[in-house]
Protein backbone atom coordinates (compact mmCIF):
# COMPACT_ATOMS: atom_id res chain seq x y z
CA UNK A 1 0.00 0.00 0.00
CA UNK A 2 1.41 3.55 -0.73
CA UNK A 3 2.29 6.15 1.89
CA UNK A 4 -0.74 8.17 0.12
CA UNK A 5 -3.13 5.36 0.56
CA UNK A 6 -2.32 5.51 4.10
CA UNK A 7 -2.38 8.77 4.70
CA UNK A 8 -5.60 9.33 3.01
CA UNK A 9 -7.22 6.16 5.47
CA UNK A 10 -5.97 7.60 8.48
CA UNK A 11 -7.56 10.96 7.44
CA UNK A 12 -10.46 9.37 6.85
CA UNK A 13 -10.47 7.29 10.06
CA UNK A 14 -9.54 10.85 11.54
CA UNK A 15 -12.44 11.96 10.45
CA UNK A 16 -14.78 9.18 10.98
CA UNK A 17 -13.75 9.43 14.69
CA UNK A 18 -14.76 12.98 15.00
CA UNK A 19 -18.34 13.42 13.16
CA UNK A 20 -18.89 10.44 15.86
CA UNK A 21 -17.41 12.25 18.55
CA UNK A 22 -19.31 15.42 17.41
CA UNK A 23 -22.46 13.26 16.90
CA UNK A 24 -22.15 12.18 20.31
CA UNK A 25 -21.53 15.66 21.44
CA UNK A 26 -24.98 16.89 19.74
CA UNK A 27 -26.75 13.80 20.94
CA UNK A 28 -25.45 14.11 24.40
CA UNK A 29 -26.34 18.31 24.38
CA UNK A 30 -29.87 17.38 22.78
CA UNK A 31 -30.48 14.70 25.05
CA UNK A 32 -29.39 17.33 28.29
CA UNK A 33 -31.02 20.47 27.03
CA UNK A 34 -34.43 19.01 25.97
CA UNK A 35 -35.34 15.23 27.71
CA UNK A 36 -33.07 15.17 30.87
CA UNK A 37 -35.50 14.45 33.28
CA UNK A 38 -34.46 15.84 36.48
CA UNK A 39 -36.28 14.55 39.80
CA UNK A 40 -39.56 17.44 40.92
CA UNK A 41 -38.64 19.19 43.55
CA UNK A 42 -39.61 17.27 47.01
CA UNK A 43 -41.98 18.78 49.39
CA UNK A 44 -41.98 18.01 53.02
CA UNK A 45 -45.77 18.33 53.80
CA UNK A 46 -48.43 16.11 51.97
CA UNK A 47 -50.37 20.01 51.77
CA UNK A 48 -46.64 21.69 49.98
CA UNK A 49 -46.91 18.79 47.36
CA UNK A 50 -50.47 19.08 46.82
CA UNK A 51 -50.04 22.88 46.48
CA UNK A 52 -46.83 23.00 44.56
CA UNK A 53 -46.20 19.41 43.78
CA UNK A 54 -45.74 17.52 40.03
CA UNK A 55 -48.42 15.46 38.73
CA UNK A 56 -46.42 15.26 35.25
CA UNK A 57 -48.00 17.23 33.37
CA UNK A 58 -44.73 19.67 32.07
CA UNK A 59 -43.28 17.20 29.69
CA UNK A 60 -46.19 17.57 27.17
CA UNK A 61 -48.09 20.61 28.50
CA UNK A 62 -45.35 22.78 30.00
CA UNK A 63 -44.43 26.03 29.36
CA UNK A 64 -40.71 26.73 29.08
CA UNK A 65 -40.59 28.55 32.78
CA UNK A 66 -38.16 31.64 31.56
CA UNK A 67 -41.03 32.45 28.79
CA UNK A 68 -43.69 31.81 31.31
CA UNK A 69 -42.47 34.28 33.42
CA UNK A 70 -41.77 36.92 30.89
CA UNK A 71 -45.33 36.38 29.27
CA UNK A 72 -47.39 39.09 31.50
CA UNK A 73 -44.85 41.58 30.96
CA UNK A 74 -44.83 41.48 27.08
CA UNK A 75 -48.98 40.86 26.27
CA UNK A 76 -50.83 42.73 29.61
CA UNK A 77 -52.87 43.67 27.17
CA UNK A 78 -54.55 39.76 27.14
CA UNK A 79 -55.20 39.98 30.90
CA UNK A 80 -58.52 41.14 32.20
CA UNK A 81 -56.08 44.09 34.60
CA UNK A 82 -52.58 44.51 35.55
CA UNK A 83 -51.28 42.47 37.93
CA UNK A 84 -49.56 39.72 36.12
CA UNK A 85 -51.15 36.14 36.77
CA UNK A 86 -53.02 37.04 40.23
CA UNK A 87 -55.22 38.68 37.79
CA UNK A 88 -56.66 35.64 36.15
CA UNK A 89 -57.16 34.51 40.04
CA UNK A 90 -53.90 32.40 40.35
CA UNK A 91 -52.91 32.12 43.72
CA UNK A 92 -49.41 33.70 45.72
CA UNK A 93 -48.42 32.02 48.56
CA UNK A 94 -44.95 33.39 50.76
CA UNK A 95 -42.18 31.56 50.42
CA UNK A 96 -42.88 30.09 47.30
CA UNK A 97 -41.48 30.79 43.61
CA UNK A 98 -44.37 29.07 42.20
CA UNK A 99 -47.76 30.25 42.49
CA UNK A 100 -50.47 27.75 43.92
CA UNK A 101 -51.59 24.88 41.34
CA UNK A 102 -47.96 25.57 39.41
CA UNK A 103 -45.38 23.22 39.60
CA UNK A 104 -41.51 23.80 38.21
CA UNK A 105 -39.78 20.58 36.59
CA UNK A 106 -36.65 20.51 34.42
CA UNK A 107 -37.35 18.20 31.08
CA UNK A 108 -33.94 18.94 29.44
CA UNK A 109 -34.99 22.96 30.26
CA UNK A 110 -37.23 24.30 33.44
CA UNK A 111 -41.18 24.15 32.60
CA UNK A 112 -43.96 25.31 34.08
CA UNK A 113 -47.26 22.60 34.73
CA UNK A 114 -50.64 22.76 36.34
CA UNK A 115 -51.77 20.82 39.44
CA UNK A 116 -54.49 19.76 40.78
CA UNK A 117 -54.40 22.72 42.95
CA UNK A 118 -54.89 25.34 40.50
CA UNK A 119 -58.50 24.21 40.49
CA UNK A 120 -58.76 23.11 44.56
CA UNK A 121 -57.51 26.29 46.11
CA UNK A 122 -59.73 29.07 47.83
CA UNK A 123 -58.79 32.58 48.97
CA UNK A 124 -61.50 34.50 50.77
CA UNK A 125 -61.49 37.92 52.98
CA UNK A 126 -63.86 39.36 55.50
CA UNK A 127 -63.52 42.58 53.79
CA UNK A 128 -61.71 44.07 51.01
CA UNK A 129 -58.19 45.44 53.10
CA UNK A 130 -57.41 42.06 54.92
CA UNK A 131 -54.89 39.24 53.97
CA UNK A 132 -56.44 36.72 52.26
CA UNK A 133 -56.74 33.40 53.86
CA UNK A 134 -55.74 30.62 51.32
CA UNK A 135 -57.33 27.15 52.10
CA UNK A 136 -56.10 24.33 49.93
CA UNK A 137 -58.51 21.55 48.57
CA UNK A 138 -61.01 24.16 48.55
CA UNK A 139 -63.12 25.00 45.32
CA UNK A 140 -61.16 27.82 43.74
CA UNK A 141 -63.68 30.29 43.27
CA UNK A 142 -61.58 32.91 42.09
CA UNK A 143 -59.37 31.50 39.40
CA UNK A 144 -60.32 31.39 35.81
CA UNK A 145 -58.22 28.79 34.22
CA UNK A 146 -60.05 29.15 30.65
CA UNK A 147 -58.82 32.70 30.87
CA UNK A 148 -55.39 31.30 31.76
CA UNK A 149 -55.30 29.02 28.57
CA UNK A 150 -56.73 31.78 26.40
CA UNK A 151 -54.03 34.42 27.64
CA UNK A 152 -51.19 31.80 26.75
CA UNK A 153 -53.12 31.17 23.54
CA UNK A 154 -53.29 34.71 22.66
CA UNK A 155 -49.73 34.84 23.26
CA UNK A 156 -48.32 32.83 20.74
CA UNK A 157 -51.00 34.33 18.21
CA UNK A 158 -49.12 37.51 18.56
CA UNK A 159 -46.29 38.59 16.71
CA UNK A 160 -44.31 39.67 19.31
CA UNK A 161 -43.77 36.43 20.39
CA UNK A 162 -40.47 36.35 18.83
CA UNK A 163 -37.14 35.52 20.19
CA UNK A 164 -35.75 38.55 19.87
CA UNK A 165 -38.35 40.39 22.26
CA UNK A 166 -38.85 37.33 24.51
CA UNK A 167 -34.91 36.63 25.12
CA UNK A 168 -35.01 40.63 25.71
CA UNK A 169 -37.66 40.41 28.52
CA UNK A 170 -35.80 37.37 30.01
CA UNK A 171 -32.49 39.47 30.03
CA UNK A 172 -33.88 41.70 32.58
CA UNK A 173 -34.46 38.58 34.88
CA UNK A 174 -31.87 36.02 33.92
CA UNK A 175 -28.76 35.66 32.47
CA UNK A 176 -29.27 32.60 30.38
CA UNK A 177 -25.42 30.88 28.82
CA UNK A 178 -24.23 31.30 25.32
CA UNK A 179 -25.42 27.95 24.26
CA UNK A 180 -28.69 28.36 26.07
CA UNK A 181 -29.45 31.94 24.48
CA UNK A 182 -28.64 30.01 20.93
CA UNK A 183 -30.87 27.15 21.67
CA UNK A 184 -33.91 29.35 23.12
CA UNK A 185 -33.70 31.57 19.80
CA UNK A 186 -33.81 28.84 17.48
CA UNK A 187 -35.23 25.77 19.10
CA UNK A 188 -37.31 26.08 22.44
CA UNK A 189 -39.42 29.74 21.26
CA UNK A 190 -40.21 29.03 18.14
CA UNK A 191 -41.04 25.17 19.34
CA UNK A 192 -43.05 26.83 22.35
CA UNK A 193 -45.04 29.44 20.03
CA UNK A 194 -45.98 26.22 17.39
CA UNK A 195 -47.03 23.99 20.37
CA UNK A 196 -49.36 26.68 21.51
CA UNK A 197 -50.50 27.11 18.33
CA UNK A 198 -51.38 23.73 17.78
CA UNK A 199 -53.18 23.93 21.16
CA UNK A 200 -55.21 26.78 19.83
CA UNK A 201 -56.65 25.05 17.08
CA UNK A 202 -57.37 21.80 18.97
CA UNK A 203 -59.08 24.25 21.48
CA UNK A 204 -61.59 25.74 18.47
CA UNK A 205 -64.07 23.25 19.84
CA UNK A 206 -64.67 25.55 22.68
CA UNK A 207 -65.84 28.97 20.60
CA UNK A 208 -69.41 29.65 20.72
CA UNK A 209 -70.33 28.01 23.79
CA UNK A 210 -70.73 29.06 27.19
CA UNK A 211 -67.70 30.56 28.86
CA UNK A 212 -66.73 28.95 31.76
CA UNK A 213 -65.90 31.84 33.70
CA UNK A 214 -64.48 32.33 37.39
CA UNK A 215 -64.24 29.45 39.76
CA UNK A 216 -65.64 26.63 37.09
CA UNK A 217 -64.37 24.29 34.15
CA UNK A 218 -65.59 22.49 31.73
CA UNK A 219 -63.24 19.29 33.04
CA UNK A 220 -64.07 16.57 30.89
CA UNK A 221 -65.27 17.90 26.82
CA UNK A 222 -61.33 18.39 26.88
CA UNK A 223 -60.59 15.00 27.86
CA UNK A 224 -63.35 13.41 25.59
CA UNK A 225 -61.72 15.47 22.26
CA UNK A 226 -58.36 15.50 23.02
CA UNK A 227 -57.46 11.92 24.98
CA UNK A 228 -60.16 9.79 24.13
CA UNK A 229 -60.75 10.91 20.10
CA UNK A 230 -64.85 10.99 20.39
CA UNK A 231 -65.85 13.11 18.08
CA UNK A 232 -66.58 16.89 18.65
CA UNK A 233 -70.29 17.44 19.74
CA UNK A 234 -72.02 20.39 21.03
CA UNK A 235 -72.13 19.48 24.64
CA UNK A 236 -71.61 21.53 27.75
CA UNK A 237 -70.10 20.28 30.36
CA UNK A 238 -69.20 23.72 32.52
CA UNK A 239 -69.11 22.71 36.34
CA UNK A 240 -68.39 24.62 39.61
CA UNK A 241 -65.07 23.45 41.09
CA UNK A 242 -65.41 21.01 43.57
CA UNK A 243 -63.49 20.51 47.06
CA UNK A 244 -61.49 17.69 47.48
CA UNK A 245 -61.31 17.31 51.77
CA UNK A 246 -62.36 15.07 53.98
CA UNK A 247 -62.25 11.91 50.99
CA UNK A 248 -62.06 9.29 53.26
CA UNK A 249 -65.13 9.89 54.76
CA UNK A 250 -66.48 9.84 51.43
CA UNK A 251 -65.50 6.33 50.74
CA UNK A 252 -68.12 4.54 48.84
CA UNK A 253 -69.78 7.32 47.46
CA UNK A 254 -69.55 8.50 43.83
CA UNK A 255 -67.48 11.04 42.67
CA UNK A 256 -67.99 14.23 39.84
CA UNK A 257 -70.54 16.09 39.64
CA UNK A 258 -72.70 13.28 37.92
CA UNK A 259 -70.88 10.12 39.62
CA UNK A 260 -69.60 9.09 36.68
CA UNK A 261 -66.79 7.29 38.71
CA UNK A 262 -67.19 5.59 42.41
CA UNK A 263 -63.75 4.53 42.83
CA UNK A 264 -60.80 7.47 44.19
CA UNK A 265 -57.88 6.21 42.68
CA UNK A 266 -59.21 6.18 39.32
CA UNK A 267 -60.45 9.32 40.10
CA UNK A 268 -57.09 11.05 40.88
CA UNK A 269 -55.10 9.00 38.21
CA UNK A 270 -57.70 9.97 35.55
CA UNK A 271 -57.57 13.96 36.68
CA UNK A 272 -53.75 13.93 36.21
CA UNK A 273 -54.12 12.58 32.91
CA UNK A 274 -56.64 15.32 31.95
CA UNK A 275 -54.48 17.79 33.45
CA UNK A 276 -51.72 16.46 30.59
CA UNK A 277 -49.99 14.03 32.80
CA UNK A 278 -48.59 11.59 29.66
CA UNK A 279 -49.00 7.69 29.98
CA UNK A 280 -45.32 6.93 30.32
CA UNK A 281 -44.76 9.31 33.24
CA UNK A 282 -47.84 7.56 35.20
CA UNK A 283 -46.41 4.02 34.29
CA UNK A 284 -43.55 5.80 36.25
CA UNK A 285 -45.32 7.16 38.85
CA UNK A 286 -47.35 4.19 39.91
CA UNK A 287 -44.39 1.72 40.33
CA UNK A 288 -44.09 3.89 43.51
CA UNK A 289 -47.61 3.80 44.54
CA UNK A 290 -47.08 1.30 47.37
CA UNK A 291 -43.91 2.69 48.66
CA UNK A 292 -44.13 4.49 52.06
CA UNK A 293 -41.17 6.39 52.50
CA UNK A 294 -42.44 9.96 50.93
CA UNK A 295 -39.46 11.00 49.56
CA UNK A 296 -40.13 8.05 46.96
CA UNK A 297 -43.70 7.90 47.46
CA UNK A 298 -46.05 8.40 44.27
CA UNK A 299 -46.58 11.94 43.70
CA UNK A 300 -50.48 10.98 43.10
CA UNK A 301 -50.31 8.76 46.27
CA UNK A 302 -49.16 11.81 48.54
CA UNK A 303 -51.70 13.46 46.32
CA UNK A 304 -54.73 11.04 47.31
CA UNK A 305 -53.17 10.41 51.04
CA UNK A 306 -53.49 14.68 51.14
CA UNK A 307 -57.28 14.87 50.07
CA UNK A 308 -58.30 11.73 52.12
CA UNK A 309 -57.40 13.26 55.41
CA UNK A 310 -57.41 16.76 55.23
CA UNK A 311 -61.05 18.51 57.07
CA UNK A 312 -62.83 21.37 55.65
CA UNK A 313 -61.79 24.65 57.00
CA UNK A 314 -64.99 25.77 60.13
CA UNK A 315 -67.17 28.31 59.40
CA UNK A 316 -65.30 32.07 60.42
CA UNK A 317 -68.16 33.80 62.05
CA UNK A 318 -70.34 33.68 64.51
CA UNK A 319 -73.28 31.33 64.56
CA UNK A 320 -76.20 32.34 66.70
CA UNK A 321 -76.16 29.01 68.53
CA UNK A 322 -80.63 28.52 69.56
CA UNK A 323 -80.99 29.25 65.98
CA UNK A 324 -78.88 26.66 63.88
CA UNK A 325 -80.58 24.27 66.80
CA UNK A 326 -83.66 24.82 65.64
CA UNK A 327 -82.18 24.52 62.64
CA UNK A 328 -80.50 21.10 62.82
CA UNK A 329 -84.06 19.61 63.66
CA UNK A 330 -85.43 21.06 60.22
CA UNK A 331 -81.90 19.55 58.69
CA UNK A 332 -82.97 16.37 60.27
CA UNK A 333 -86.20 16.12 58.81
CA UNK A 334 -85.94 17.51 55.49
CA UNK A 335 -81.80 17.67 54.20
CA UNK A 336 -80.29 14.65 56.03
CA UNK A 337 -81.42 11.84 53.50
CA UNK A 338 -79.27 13.54 50.77
CA UNK A 339 -76.82 15.44 52.12
CA UNK A 340 -75.88 13.85 56.01
CA UNK A 341 -73.09 11.49 56.32
CA UNK A 342 -74.85 8.39 56.61
CA UNK A 343 -78.05 9.60 55.04
CA UNK A 344 -80.13 6.99 52.90
CA UNK A 345 -78.79 9.01 49.57
CA UNK A 346 -76.04 10.68 50.79
CA UNK A 347 -73.51 9.90 48.04
CA UNK A 348 -75.75 8.26 45.18
CA UNK A 349 -77.06 10.01 42.15
CA UNK A 350 -80.23 11.54 42.02
CA UNK A 351 -82.24 11.42 39.03
CA UNK A 352 -82.30 14.96 37.05
CA UNK A 353 -85.77 14.08 36.26
CA UNK A 354 -86.23 14.66 40.53
CA UNK A 355 -83.82 16.85 40.74
CA UNK A 356 -84.60 19.55 37.67
CA UNK A 357 -81.33 21.13 38.09
CA UNK A 358 -79.56 22.25 34.55
CA UNK A 359 -78.64 19.04 32.78
CA UNK A 360 -76.23 20.02 30.30
CA UNK A 361 -72.90 18.23 32.44
CA UNK A 362 -74.81 15.01 32.59
CA UNK A 363 -75.24 15.06 28.77
CA UNK A 364 -72.13 16.23 28.08
CA UNK A 365 -70.59 12.41 29.25
CA UNK A 366 -71.55 9.83 26.81
CA UNK A 367 -71.39 5.99 26.64
CA UNK A 368 -68.98 6.30 23.76
CA UNK A 369 -66.50 8.15 26.28
CA UNK A 370 -67.45 5.36 29.20
CA UNK A 371 -66.11 2.85 26.80
CA UNK A 372 -63.17 4.62 25.60
CA UNK A 373 -61.78 5.71 29.29
CA UNK A 374 -62.17 2.66 30.64
CA UNK A 375 -59.96 0.80 27.78
CA UNK A 376 -57.47 4.46 27.82
CA UNK A 377 -54.98 2.03 30.31
CA UNK A 378 -55.09 -1.49 28.35
CA UNK A 379 -51.27 -2.62 28.40
CA UNK A 380 -50.26 -0.58 31.35
CA UNK A 381 -50.20 -1.81 35.30
CA UNK A 382 -52.84 0.38 35.96
CA UNK A 383 -55.89 0.30 33.89
CA UNK A 384 -59.57 2.35 34.71
CA UNK A 385 -63.18 0.27 34.92
CA UNK A 386 -65.32 1.93 37.03
CA UNK A 387 -66.04 5.33 34.49
CA UNK A 388 -70.04 4.73 33.53
CA UNK A 389 -72.61 6.73 32.61
CA UNK A 390 -75.55 8.56 34.79
CA UNK A 391 -78.78 10.42 34.74
CA UNK A 392 -78.46 12.74 37.38
CA UNK A 393 -76.38 14.67 40.12
CA UNK A 394 -75.03 13.30 43.21
CA UNK A 395 -76.10 14.16 46.80
CA UNK A 396 -73.13 15.55 48.42
CA UNK A 397 -72.24 15.50 52.24
CA UNK A 398 -72.24 19.48 52.87
CA UNK A 399 -69.46 19.72 55.09
CA UNK A 400 -67.05 22.74 54.45
CA UNK A 401 -70.34 24.30 52.71
CA UNK A 402 -70.04 27.45 53.68
CA UNK A 403 -66.74 27.87 51.52
CA UNK A 404 -68.44 25.98 48.25
CA UNK A 405 -70.74 28.87 47.17
CA UNK A 406 -71.31 29.75 44.77
CA UNK A 407 -74.10 26.45 44.50
CA UNK A 408 -75.08 23.73 42.49
CA UNK A 409 -73.22 21.63 40.01
CA UNK A 410 -72.51 24.56 37.72
CA UNK A 411 -72.16 27.34 40.49
CA UNK A 412 -75.29 28.96 39.01
CA UNK A 413 -77.11 30.21 42.43
CA UNK A 414 -74.79 32.44 44.69
CA UNK A 415 -76.14 31.83 48.06
CA UNK A 416 -77.57 29.32 50.69
CA UNK A 417 -80.18 32.20 50.71
CA UNK A 418 -80.74 32.22 47.50
CA UNK A 419 -80.75 28.22 46.91
CA UNK A 420 -83.77 28.45 49.20
CA UNK A 421 -85.87 30.79 47.00
CA UNK A 422 -87.56 29.63 44.50
CA UNK A 423 -85.84 29.55 40.56
CA UNK A 424 -87.83 32.70 39.64
CA UNK A 425 -86.58 34.98 42.61
CA UNK A 426 -82.64 33.66 42.63
CA UNK A 427 -80.71 35.84 40.53
CA UNK A 428 -80.06 35.85 37.27
CA UNK A 429 -77.07 37.63 36.48
CA UNK A 430 -74.12 38.11 38.97
CA UNK A 431 -70.29 38.41 39.90
CA UNK A 432 -68.15 35.09 40.22
CA UNK A 433 -64.98 35.29 41.91
CA UNK A 434 -64.86 37.92 44.06
CA UNK A 435 -63.17 36.68 47.52
CA UNK A 436 -64.87 39.33 49.65
CA UNK A 437 -67.63 36.86 51.68
CA UNK A 438 -70.99 37.26 53.32
CA UNK A 439 -71.92 36.12 56.26
CA UNK A 440 -75.14 36.85 56.49
CA UNK A 441 -76.20 35.72 52.56
CA UNK A 442 -73.72 32.94 53.30
CA UNK A 443 -71.74 33.22 50.14
CA UNK A 444 -69.51 35.21 48.43
CA UNK A 445 -69.76 39.40 47.23
CA UNK A 446 -71.28 38.94 43.79
CA UNK A 447 -72.30 42.31 42.95
CA UNK A 448 -70.74 45.97 43.08
CA UNK A 449 -67.47 47.46 41.65
CA UNK A 450 -64.82 45.15 43.23
CA UNK A 451 -67.25 42.18 42.20
CA UNK A 452 -67.05 43.50 38.57
CA UNK A 453 -63.57 44.76 38.62
CA UNK A 454 -62.52 40.73 39.97
CA UNK A 455 -65.02 38.48 38.75
CA UNK A 456 -66.76 37.37 35.37
CA UNK A 457 -70.38 37.71 35.10
CA UNK A 458 -72.21 34.49 35.30
CA UNK A 459 -75.79 34.84 32.99
CA UNK A 460 -78.63 32.23 34.21
CA UNK A 461 -79.83 32.49 30.58
CA UNK A 462 -76.92 30.98 28.69
CA UNK A 463 -76.39 27.30 28.45
CA UNK A 464 -75.31 25.28 30.87
CA UNK A 465 -75.93 27.97 33.17
CA UNK A 466 -79.38 27.88 34.28
CA UNK A 467 -80.06 27.95 37.98
CA UNK A 468 -83.41 26.15 38.30
CA UNK A 469 -83.93 23.12 40.41
CA UNK A 470 -83.48 22.03 43.73
CA UNK A 471 -86.50 23.19 44.90
CA UNK A 472 -86.01 21.72 48.40
CA UNK A 473 -87.13 24.09 51.49
CA UNK A 474 -88.34 26.89 49.12
CA UNK A 475 -91.93 26.59 50.72
CA UNK A 476 -90.55 26.41 54.13
CA UNK A 477 -91.12 29.71 56.60
CA UNK A 478 -88.83 32.58 56.83
CA UNK A 479 -87.96 31.19 60.30
CA UNK A 480 -87.34 28.03 59.32
CA UNK A 481 -84.50 29.06 56.49
CA UNK A 482 -82.56 31.00 58.61
CA UNK A 483 -82.92 28.30 61.25
CA UNK A 484 -81.89 26.20 58.70
CA UNK A 485 -79.13 28.32 57.04
CA UNK A 486 -77.51 28.98 60.66
CA UNK A 487 -77.15 25.28 61.09
CA UNK A 488 -75.67 24.76 57.80
CA UNK A 489 -73.02 27.17 58.52
CA UNK A 490 -72.04 24.71 60.98
CA UNK A 491 -71.51 21.95 58.31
Amino acid sequence: MSRTSTRRRRMWTAVGIVTILMAAIAGGVTYVKFFRELPAPYFASDEEHFLFGSTGTEAEQGVPYWIWLVLPRIFPEYLPRPGGYAALGILGKDGHEMPVGLSKVTVGFPRVGINCAVCHTARWREKPGDVPTIVPAAPAHQTGEQEYLRFLLACASDPRFNASTILGEISRNYRLSALDRILYRFAIIPFTRRGLLRMKRDSQWMEGRTEWGRGRIDPFNPVKFSILRQPVDQTIGNSDMVPLWNLKRHEGMAFHWDGMNPNLKEVVLSSALGDGATRRWVDRDMRKWDNTDPRQMSSLRRIQNYISDVQPPKYPFAVNAPAAQQGQAIFDSACAACHAFGGARTGTVIPAAEIGTDRHRIDMWTSGSVAAYNEYGEGHDWDFSAFRKTDGYVSVPLDGLWLRAPYLHNGSVPSITDLLEPPERRPKQFWRGYDVYDPVKVGFVTSGPDAEREGTLHDTSRPGNGNAGHLYGIDLPAESKRALIEYLKTQ
